[in-house]
């Protein structure tokens, strides 16, 4: 590696935890750990959003999308958008309207502490899965690259220090910094995507363009895949990523805390919604670099290139064929990618939703911010240690990982419109719910197949792994709640603008 490439990609870890601290200042209440005290600026937090739901293996995958295939995978993210829209006006109100600092307090207020521990323990459990796995899958590609320069690293070595650095600017800077760094991050990323595609376009053919859009790489719609088992079918990916990201952005306290940061209602809706318009455009860029590709290299495989995945394409190329400083710049996009904070609203979870609802007396102010920082610091070692466990890609929990949502979205966004829209449901009626429909999603997800059109069968498309987890939650949560006397309207906080 080119001396220059190594100076970016040390000087940018070093750069993320000073700046973190600098941007986030004091934080004298646990308020302002939280939620930055509600003053941080739309446009930031819109970026942050972006940057929290893009992980390394978006980044280094998308690109593989296209030049397998094609653009159809963007269908999903005006599905994505449209989910947004919805959360902006049905949700957010109720979470601004209350003043909480979580997705699942909301849950407290309705149902009562029972459901917003079990809410709340979910998504610590699934965080954790997922993060831990996304952490590992993170160092994949790092390790490729550094190879490919000649440096040996071990993937524990790679792990510690992503965790240091994310660890160290989340327990000074609480949100603040977690929101700023994330944003740096996505521009970072998006910027080094942009250079990809400067180079790209001076080493391919004038008549690129044309031979990609010839051969169906820039086909956008797709009508005739399966339904049911295709995550590209026009239907599925406008229906089932609409509620994929209801659940995500409306029920994920991930997301939620980082829209709960702006100063009012109409600033997060304007950073929620302008999310989903980054988020299109951001996919358009990585598989417009996919598409780039597959000209370059006239479409041969990537095993057939010697490569040991897919998914080392584009690493490789920025290795072994970006200039010196290029590619240490688009190396520390990567890292940044994988360096969105969820320590924060993990901390945050976990005292605000369990140990400060069930604790024997009331806890000030001070000793709440005391007990989020030392949750950072557990959760921070917690995923360390998970992440570390795996030992290569072929691990069978790094499929369960990646798909942990599956299992919990529906659940939880269930949950929330089981509240929203059924007046005779109680606690316990959302709770056998909630547990019954992580149960059915486990058997859908596990065992059954459906027909793939292709004479085969084949998984259900996870996009319709959380309508389906919504539908189960509201069936049998209306189905208990005909057991209670109707109690009219629950009181529902006012909205505020």
């Amino acid at each position: 590696m080119h001396p220059v490439d190594v100076v970016i990609i040390v000087g940018y870890l070093l750069l993320v935890p000073v700046l973190g601290m600098l941007l986030a200042g004091r934080q004298r209440t646990a308020k302002d750990f939280f939620v930055s005290d509600r003053n941080l600026p739309s446009w930031t937090v819109c970026f942050a959003v972006v940057a929290t739901e893009t992980s390394t293996l978006t980044v280094i995958s998308t690109p593989t999308v296209a030049y397998l295939g094609s653009f159809t995978f963007l269908q999903l993210a005006i599905g994505y958008l449209l989910g947004r829209i919805v959360v902006a006006f049905l949700l957010l109100p109720r979470y601004y309207g209350g003043e909480l600092v979580t997705a699942y307090a909301y849950l407290g207020q309705r149902f009562g502490s029972g459901l917003q521990a079990t809410a709340s323990a979910t998504f610590l459990v699934t965080r954790l899965l997922a993060d831990g796995v996304r952490l590992f899958a993170t160092a994949i590609p790092v390790k490729v690259m550094l190879s490919v320069a000649g440096i040996d690293v071990a993937f524990w070595q790679i792990l510690l220090v992503i965790t240091a650095v994310t660890v160290l600017y989340t327990y000074v800077g609480g949100t603040r910094a977690v929101v700023w760094v994330d944003a740096l991050q996505m521009v970072l990323y998006v910027v080094g995507g942009i250079i990809a595609v400067v180079v790209l376009a001076g080493m391919l053919p004038d008549d690129w363009f044309g031979t990609a859009l010839a051969a169906g790489k820039f086909q956008f719609l797709d009508f005739g895949a399966s339904v049911l088992t295709s995550p590209y079918s026009f239907v599925t990916a406008i229906i089932g990523g609409a509620m994929l990201s209801m659940a995500s952005h409306g029920a994920d306290q991930l997301i939620v805390q980082r829209l709960l940061a702006t100063r009012t209602l109409g600033a997060a809706r304007t950073a929620l919604i302008g999310s989903g318009v980054l988020v299109f455009l951001q996919f358009g860029l990585f598989l417009l670099i996919g598409a780039m590709l597959w000209v370059l290299y006239d479409g041969v495989a990537p095993e057939a290139m010697g490569m040991a995945t897919d998914d080392d394409l584009f690493p490789t190329f920025i290795v072994t064929q970006m200039p010196p400083g290029i590619s240490g710049l688009l190396i520390a996009g990567i890292l940044a990618a994988a360096m969105s904070s969820s320590l924060n609203s993990l901390a945050t979870s976990t005292v605000t939703d369990i140990t400060r609802r069930f604790a024997r007396r009331p806890l000030d102010d001070a000793a709440v911010l005391r007990q989020a920082k030392l949750w950072v610091l557990v959760w921070g070692a917690v995923l360390f240690v998970f992440a570390s466990m795996f030992t290569g890609t072929d691990n069978p929990v790094i499929e369960l990982g990646l798909g942990i949502t599956g299992y919990t979205y529906g659940a939880l966004l269930g949950a929330f419109f089981l509240g929203l829209f059924v007046r005779r449901a109680r606690q316990a009626d959302a709770v056998i719910a909630f547990a019954a429909t992580v149960a059915v999603m486990a058997v859908v997800i596990l065992l059954v197949r459906f027909p793939d059109g292709d004479g085969g069968s084949a998984p259900l498309a996870y996009p319709w792994y959380t309508p389906l987890g919504v539908v189960v939650t509201l069936l049998v949560g209306g189905l208990l709640s005909l057991r209670h006397r109707d109690r009219g309207n629950h009181p529902e906080p006012a909205e505020t603008t």
